[in-house]
């Protein structure tokens, strides 16, 4: 059986149908134990050898499944969660759309929350596996799938990649038998991603005095020093801008996103402000966060105020999420570029992730990995959340294409 034909076993309708079903399930973080439940019973198709839903925290679970054994190996990774729904209910209200959770079909687009981020790749998983079991083979190497809750963020108390940590605490990962391969089902618009950025969202604060505005004298003006402080990061940004880009992620910088300040008839006693820095492969995490506590500590001590800096976001570090890339000559991504060439007739793109996601979690134990799947995250978290039937059935046959090359087959047993 060649990975040709085994393509051809891919159910179209039966991956739109799956798709549909998914997003009917509600799983906006930290409520994914519905969908996870769907997820594991969805995996009892003898497709897989074993399957475990994972309970972990509050009512959270995380679901696992493998078939195959051997080399080489592979990981197929998603996460359950989705963000809030509340914008889109909103926006589309009296309209065909109204309802996120009704996985409309709109001129041959699937419409709803989690549509492309990321349920479409978790059900081109399912099905892709499907496919393989449906043509009387099964992967000769091992195919894992890693299903986590907690990867989106927004909501309160969670977004802190609670379900991936859980997963590599529960041994869901095998680091004596690391697995050769990781595609995370993020979507490129069925790109490879090869890179991503790190990032790392800072909450800095300036306390000076507070004091009446007839008396200023005897206030310290946080405002004012908090002018100085952004002249400061956006000089910062600029000189991260005028170092060598990277050839797929581009550009370092830093964004302010909030500023708060400002006193009843007063002189301002404190000065917050939030940013976000997008940080390079070949940058450090650390370097990074230091450098934004010193142009922070340098302003401080110029306009004699006290200062904070807090990193708010740890992922896989303590100061937020590393930054990652697999070269693009790595044979598995190759082969994956091949499996899409052979199954849409297109050249496959190779291009970075615009987000953070957690494949750098495994590529840190030693697994290399891209993000690969259907939808575009430009309209992810938004009210025009939707994926294209086309591509959901194309990437699903390119990944049934790429399980069968990559891992090779064997005949299934019978029973």
């Amino acid at each position: 059986m060649t990975p040709e034909a085994v393509a051809e076993f891919v159910d179209a309708d039966a991956v739109v149908d799956l798709l549909q079903e998914a997003i009917g399930i509600p799983s906006v973080t930290p409520h994914e134990e519905d969908f996870a439940r769907w997820v594991h019973d969805q995996l009892d198709d003898n497709a897989w050898d074993h399957r475990l839903l994972a309970p972990f925290g509050d009512a959270r679970a995380n679901v696992y499944a493998s078939v195959g054994h051997g080399r080489p190996s592979l990981v197929l990774a998603g996460h359950l969660d989705t963000v809030h729904a509340d914008d889109w209910t909103k926006h589309w209200a009296g309209t065909e759309r109204a309802n996120p959770f009704a996985a409309s079909v709109i001129g041959q687009e699937i419409w709803g929350r989690g549509s492309a981020d990321q349920k479409a790749g978790i059900c081109a998983i399912l099905e892709a596996l499907r496919a393989i079991h449906r043509s009387g083979c099964r992967p000769k190497g091992s195919v894992a799938a890693l299903f986590i809750s907690d990867e989106e963020s927004g909501q309160p108390g969670s977004g802190v990649s609670a379900g991936m940590k859980a997963a590599l605490a529960d041994g869901a990962v095998q680091q004596d038998h690391l697995p050769d391969f990781l595609i995370y089902t993020e979507p490129t618009t069925s790109a490879i991603y090869t890179a991503q950025m790190g990032f790392l969202i800072a909450d800095i604060a300036l306390t000076g005095q507070s004091a009446y505005f007839g008396r200023p004298e005897l206030g310290v003006d946080a405002l004012k020093a908090g002018h100085h402080l952004l002249t400061a990061l956006w000089e910062h940004s600029d000189n991260l801008r005028a170092q060598p880009s990277h050839p797929l992620i581009g550009e370092a910088f830093l964004l302010v996103t909030e500023v708060r300040s400002g006193e009843s008839i007063a002189v301002p006693g404190r000065f917050d402000l939030s940013l976000i820095r997008k940080v390079l492969p070949r940058e450090s995490l650390d370097a990074a966060a230091q450098s934004i506590r010193d142009v922070t500590a340098q302003v401080a001590a110029d306009h004699g105020v006290e200062a904070s800096v807090e990193f708010t976001a740890p992922r896989d570090h303590p100061v937020g999420g590393t930054p990652d890339e697999t070269p693009t000559d790595h044979p598995a991504v190759q082969a994956l570029g091949a499996s899409i060439a052979a199954t849409t007739g297109d050249e496959p793109r190779i291009e970075a992730a615009p987000y953070w996601s957690e494949k750098s979690f495994l590529s840190a134990i030693g697994v290399p990995g891209v993000y690969f799947a259907p939808g575009d995250i430009s309209n992810a978290h938004t009210p025009f959340e939707r994926v294209e039937i086309d591509e959901l059935v194309a990437a699903t046959c390119t990944l049934a294409h790429f399980v069968a090359s990559w891992c090779g087959l064997e005949p299934a047993p019978t029973t």
